[in-house]
């Protein structure tokens, strides 16, 4: 059996990465999301408890976690509607205004045609 000059060697692009290296990204991102979601929980309790107390009532978990799920969604729901529209939108309108979208095509059309005729192919023939 034949080896490679890249078996074996430590770097090879064809190893597969440790997870936690794969993935760092995600895993910082989920652990923001869950400190910061954790730090609204305890904060949101504290005040909470803080106007049951005014209001002469006792805190009660029943009460509070409705209201800490409707926060978190409603936070959630405008966050997410604002990032798909920076993300979504800018990336549409970009695309219609942009010059490059247009030479792209246009670039990519003339290397395929050129391929074509280097191999014998007559490029507007619609077969």
């Amino acid at each position: 059996m034949a080896s490679t000059h890249l078996e074996g060697k430590v770097g090879s692009p064809f190893r597969k990465p440790k997870f936690s290296r794969a993935y760092s990204f995600a895993l910082v991102t989920g652990a923001f999301f869950l400190i910061s979601w954790i730090g609204q929980f305890v904060f949101q309790a504290v005040a909470f408890a803080g106007e049951q107390s005014d209001h002469g009532r006792d805190f009660a978990w029943a009460d509070y976690l409705p209201q800490f799920v409707a926060s978190t969604l409603e936070n959630w729901q405008s966050e997410f509607l604002q990032l798909l529209w920076q993300t979504a939108g800018l990336a549409v309108l970009y695309y219609w205004g942009s010059s490059q979208s247009r030479e792209s095509d246009e670039r990519i059309e003339a290397k395929l045609d050129a391929l074509l005729r280097e191999r014998g192919i007559d490029p507007a023939d619609p077969r």
